[in-house]
């Protein structure tokens, strides 16, 4: 057991502290502090001395150097069973420091703050915080050390428990803490200066991340993996690493995915669209003049597949979005949208079971989101697929050109695709999905998948294809379901032959230049 004589507390989250400090004094702590700490001490009726009038050294430079001294380093790393530190600190009047408490200056959420400077930024970056906690964590044998709010109670517990001291396992504990939090604290400053300086790419030669806990899963993919969803504290993107549950049950893992999903697609599109996902497909997308017309052209794709399904929307859902959902689907695990009215809520509350999410300040995916997909002992990274091709910028390659429904039609159909997983191939009427085959392993089956899953809705209908086609087997599939357009993005050796294909079956086509490979 280490018994707490002299305790430091430096503090820019004073939560709880009340209740610490109070013991400390019971117990005789001898309490130093610094600043607003200090001031916040002396308003509870403890007694503390300043820092500066410990170490006879002023506080400087607007802050920046008051706890950077030998007498607080010293009293925290000095090895109380080595004669050579204890003569050594007696030498030059070094009193030994039990207890710090600590936590750092407000980088993560000066960052998170809209349109904050970079000048603020790097005075929020602390200093004489991390090396106290540091030096105090390295010698944890004899100092505890507590940076998190939280711990608090655990160890008021445990001082009255041992009449003001602390266990070695205690110690330990709390020292493994404060090294995950200066790791994180210094991971967060990285991350921000590279990504100012543009240095935060695929290219860089050293990746450095940090994931904040949101929750615990009940299990992962499957009830036998355990499983936790983490967020980047540093994200400011719209999604669901920042949504807010309404209601219902407890998210899955698979559920996040879909979800996730789910609202990406919506993100795409200006005017109403909704999304239909199952297990991270769509199994239906539409826009429409209002939401609850984009829901139904988008359930009509596939109702069958929709059974269970993740839906998302890029807008409010009210009263008649919220009464269309209830009557027509089968079975909905989970909604994600901007918002919900109060009558829709009221609408959802008699499905208990029935998770709603709500997305605070939707917007689409900015370009600073990067992609990340593990390997067994590896991480791949790359930019978003976030790229978007206008009208203008299609190539005609067949005789006879799309005309300016199917082109509309056409470009929908391509920024739907990009969402479902290779070789992928979407049917679409207008601004609604009629068929989607997914994640085939020759694109000649997926053709056949969408078109079987259109029925007769095929007949008229327009194709996106992720990738190009090698052979033309898939273009004899198409004209048989009744196509008359395609867009893909060529670039096979057998173009040729493709395009020979559309103008014998009178599809029009046109090229993009660029794929929407989705692994």
């Amino acid at each position: 057991m280490v018994k707490i004589k002299r305790a430091l507390i430096s503090l820019s989250d004073k939560t709880g502290i009340e209740d610490l400090v109070k013991v400390l004094n019971e117990f005789g702590v001898e309490i130093l502090s610094t600043g607003g700490t200090a001031g916040k001490i002396k308003e509870l009726g403890v007694p503390v001395k300043d820092v500066s009038e410990y170490t006879g050294f002023p506080e400087m430079m607007n802050g920046r150097v008051k706890t950077l001294h030998p007498k607080i380093h010293g009293g925290l790393l000095a090895l109380r069973d080595e004669a050579a530190h204890m003569e050594q600190a007696r030498e030059h009047g070094i009193e030994m420091i039990d207890m710090v408490v600590v936590n750092l200056y407000p980088f993560e959420k000066t960052i998170a703050r809209e349109g904050v400077k970079l000048d603020e930024a790097i005075e929020n970056i602390d200093i004489g915080g991390p090396s106290m906690l540091r030096s105090a964590a390295k010698n944890y044998k004899s100092v505890a050390v507590i940076t998190n709010p939280a711990s608090y109670p655990e160890i008021i517990k445990e001082l009255k428990e041992n009449n003001g001291s602390l266990s070695r396992n205690t110690l330990k504990k709390l020292s493994t803490e404060v090294f995950a939090r200066t790791a994180e604290y210094d991971t967060a400053i990285y991350n921000y200066l590279a990504q100012k300086s543009e240095i935060r790419n695929p290219k860089s030669e050293q990746l450095n991340l940090t994931f904040e806990k949101v929750q615990d899963l009940r299990y992962g993919e499957n009830s036998h993996q355990k499983a936790a969803f983490y967020k980047d504290p540093q994200a400011q993107e719209s999604g669901i690493c920042n949504a807010r549950q309404l209601q219902g049950k407890e998210l899955s893992f698979n559920n996040i995915i879909d979800l996730n999903a789910a609202i990406e697609i919506v993100k795409d599109f200006e005017q109403p669209a909704a999304s239909v996902i199952k297990h991270t497909n769509p199994c239906g997308a539409a826009t429409a003049d209002s939401l609850a017309q984009a829901y139904l052209d988008a359930l009509d794709c596939d109702r069958l597949s929709a059974f269970g399904s993740i839906v998302g929307f890029n807008g409010r859902v009210d009263k008649e979005l919220a009464e269309v959902i209830m009557r027509e689907a089968d079975f909905v695990e989970c909604i994600i949208a901007p918002g919900f009215d109060d009558v829709a809520e009221g609408i959802f509350s008699s499905k208990k079971n029935l998770r709603l999410l709500e997305v605070p300040d939707f917007k689409k995916t900015s370009a600073k989101e990067q992609d990340y997909k593990k390997v067994v002992g590896g991480l791949l990274i790359q930019d978003m697929d976030l790229k978007t091709i206008e009208a203008i910028e299609l190539k005609p390659v067949t005789k006879t050109a799309p005309t300016k429904d199917q082109i509309r039609s056409l470009l929908f159909g391509w920024k739907i695709v990009k969402h479902v997983r290779s070789n992928a191939i979407v049917l679409c009427q207008g601004t609604k999905t009629v068929g989607i085959g997914a994640g085939q392993m020759s694109r000649v089956d997926s053709v056949f998948i969408a078109s079987r899953k259109a029925g007769e809705k095929r007949r008229g209908a327009v194709l996106a294809s992720d990738a190009f086609f090698p052979k033309p087997d898939a273009i004899q599939q198409a004209h048989a379901a009744g196509v008359v357009a395609i867009i893909q993005p060529g670039g096979s050796i057998g173009d040729e032959e493709i395009i020979q294909a559309c103008n014998k079956y009178g599809i029009s086509m046109v090229f993009t230049g660029t794929r929407h490979f989705r692994h």
